[in-house]
């Protein structure tokens, strides 16, 4: 079964008809020409297709297309402003944070929400003090960028590009 939905991507209001069961992902890339966002293992675990909807990080893979009718979706193309990149985009390129660069987007968009929730003060699993304000430790950022893999293993300037964008 169609449906008609409306999403608001890097800015820009996209309205399409498809069939139900698109994922977020094939939409972007498929029906939109947005490929930033990856298709890396199509089941949720590698990251690389991760994008932010609403502020929040979203494995795109596995959300619904017709689940995010009206709703506001960045990936890493539409973190830049003005042509300008976007602070961790900068420490990303400053610290090495990528090698081949398949996963780089999706580890941008990632590291991106990581930061807002470590703003909010919202814990993770290795967080001492649960109810204190996490500390953006190098655990800190490997535990909560751990849905995001990278076969290249540029994991050490990833943790120091998101160090430095989280000052």
């Amino acid at each position: 079964m169609d449906a008609e939905i409306t999403l608001r991507v890097d800015g820009e209001v996209r309205r399409l008809t498809l069939d139900s069961r698109t994922t977020l992902l094939d939409a972007l890339r498929e029906r939109l020409g947005v490929t930033s966002p990856k298709k890396g293992c199509d089941h949720g675990q590698c990251g690389a297709c991760t994008v932010l909807v609403d502020g929040r990080r979203v494995l795109s893979c596995l959300s619904l297309a017709l689940a995010r009718d009206g709703a506001e979706v960045t990936t890493a193309a539409g973190l830049t402003t003005d042509g300008a990149l976007h602070p961790v985009q900068r420490a990303f390129l400053e610290h090495d944070g990528l090698q081949c660069g398949y996963c780089t987007p999706g580890q941008i968009c990632s590291a991106v929400g990581m930061l807002d929730e470590v703003g909010r003060g919202w814990p993770s699993s290795v967080t001492p003090d649960g109810a204190a304000r996490p500390t953006l430790t190098r655990a800190e950022i490997a535990e909560r960028m751990s849905g995001n893999l990278c076969r290249c293993a540029a994991y050490d300037g990833i943790v120091t590009a998101i160090e430095e964008a989280g000052r």
